[in-house]
This record gives C-alpha cells, structure tokens and sequence, in this order.
C-alpha cells in the first residue's frame, strides 16, 4: 500500500502547488484493492498543501475505515464509494476553483454545461470535428448521502466528470494519470469559458 499512497500524495502535491485545494477543500482517493474494495481517501480537514502521515486513510466499500484510525473520512467519501462501486476507475480527483464554480453557477439551472470547438476535448478521446463534451451539473444538497444519490445518476463508465453547483468538479478515471488529465482538461475548458465571457462583455 506503500506505493499507492505515494501515487496520491504526488498528485496531492501536484494540484496544491496549483492552488486548487483552497481552506482545506477538495478530495482525493486511490483504489487499492477490488476483492474487497478498499481505496485510500484524503482525510477530513486537512490542509493539503502540507504533507503528514496522517493525509489519507483506507476506507471499505461503505466509505467507512478498514482500519483503526482516529482520522475520519474527507466528508464526500460517499461520492468515492459511488464511482468506485458501479464502475472499473482506479482514481478520483474533485477540487474548488473559482472558474469550475463560476461555470456551476451559469449553467446550474440547464443542468449541464456544454464545450465545443476546443482542441482540448480530445483529452476524453473526442476526435470528431464538430464533437461535444457535456459536463453534468447537480444541486449542492447540504445532505450527503442525497448528494451523493444525485451524483451516482451521472456515473454511468470507467471515466466521467461531475460538477456539484458551487462545490466543484469531481472527475474520475482508470488511474491517476487518466483522472488527472480529464481534470486539468475540465479546469482549461472552465478557465477559458469564463475568460471568454469577460472579454465578450
């Protein structure tokens, strides 16, 4: 497990280094094993810019610790459980940034945001000239396991991107380097929209 947990502490450091664990927000996890589904989890209320033994812990497949530890679960573990429990992905990502939550806001009520006519989708593997990527958007229910009913109707493959309305982007993939690059592709597509806006007005 050694290694799994160095595998998410670099990503860790990859996306704080870039400011995208604001307060203490965001979470991170890492499927260690299948049979029984175990994964590493940030902890709650840490500050993810500095590093400790103490930055994640191992969950089972209820979101609950498989282990005896004092650290409780970073608080939307239960959307974790949901990809890791309907789908093949190794990893999840999902951060605060104000572009990601800018965008949540102007398209919450359609319910989704769509891209298109950017090189960058490509990151999902669209290839077609005219393709889109849609991101869905859910409502920011205060209740987590209703939060996390509403986001498991959006989970449907082994990769995927969810935004909660003003409480971020959850992104998934196969593994580390897959979830990282569908979210920093998520973030370029987000940064630009709202750039993209300002200059329009």
């Amino acid at each position: 497990m050694k290694e799994k947990w160095e595998e998410l502490a670099e990503v860790k450091r990859e996306l704080a280094a870039r400011d995208w664990f604001m307060a203490t927000s965001g979470n991170l996890s890492l499927k260690v094993s299948d049979e029984p589904l175990t994964f590493l989890v940030t902890a709650s209320g840490k500050d993810k810019r500095k590093e400790t033994a103490e930055d994640f812990l191992l969950v089972d497949a209820d979101g609950q610790p498989a282990e005896a530890t004092h650290l409780k679960p970073s608080a939307e573990t239960l959307l974790h459980v949901e990809i890791y429990n309907k789908t093949n992905a190794g990893c999840v990502l999902h951060v605060h940034t104000v572009d990601n939550n800018i965008v949540s806001e102007l398209y919450g009520d359609e319910g989704e945001v769509v891209f298109s006519n950017q090189e960058i989708i490509k990151a999902f593997g669209l290839w077609e000239e005219d393709a889109q990527f849609r991101i869905p958007i859910i409502p920011n229910f205060a209740h987590i396991p209703t939060l996390a009913k509403a986001f498991a109707d959006h989970v449907h493959g082994d990769a995927g991107a969810v935004l909660i309305r003003n409480h971020g982007i959850t992104v998934w993939g196969k593994d580390v380097l897959e979830a990282k690059k569908f979210l920093e592709a998520c973030e370029f597509l987000c940064q630009y929209h709202v750039k993209l806006l300002l200059i329009k007005r």
